[in-house]
């Protein structure tokens, strides 16, 4: 059975400039579980050699394991391996463990350069039986699930932008 594929999209509105939201989602610590409710680390980072010091070759020599915690009870332990940083405007990655699949944030700026918009987006397949087996029923639950735990994020970030 092929694992279906969903496609997962957000916008974030934030109260800043997008220099200030790329601090806070970019650091080379990936310090979201400090911000995003329901989130925390799996595991340590893992961070090979870095083509050089700056803060796009750390972010493409690590790779974050993070664990997120689903409104429906169940939580998925998701890798998340930088592979384009193009600062401050975008970062593309590869995700792996219980959503295999890629990702992409994108920055722009709103309300002349003051806010940004934040677009999330997630092209993952499940790899946990379990969800594969229950995806043809379960898929809405499963992306509401997903839109909650964004919109959790996003509340985490504004706070975490206000600060």
């Amino acid at each position: 059975m092929t694992a279906r594929l969903f496609d997962l999209n957000s916008t974030w509105h934030l109260p800043a400039a997008p220099e200030e939201v790329w601090a806070i989602i970019a650091d080379i610590d990936m310090s979201w579980p400090k911000w995003w409710p329901y989130c925390s680390f799996a595991a340590p980072l893992v961070r090979t050699e870095a083509a050089s010091n700056s803060q796009e070759d750390v972010l493409k020599a690590t790779t974050a394991y993070l664990n997120f915690k689903a409104s429906l009870g169940y939580t998925l332990t998701i890798s998340i391996h930088p592979t384009t940083v193009i600062t401050p405007n975008e970062i593309e990655f590869d995700a792996g463990g219980h959503l295999h699949g890629t990702g992409r944030v994108t920055l722009s700026p709103e309300t002349n350069g003051e806010a940004t918009r934040m677009d999330i987006e997630w092209r993952v397949r499940p790899t946990r039986l379990w969800m594969n087996f229950l995806a043809p029923i379960a898929a809405p639950a499963f992306t509401a699930a997903h839109a909650l735990m964004m919109h959790q994020g996003q509340k985490g970030l504004v706070k975490a932008l206000r600060k």
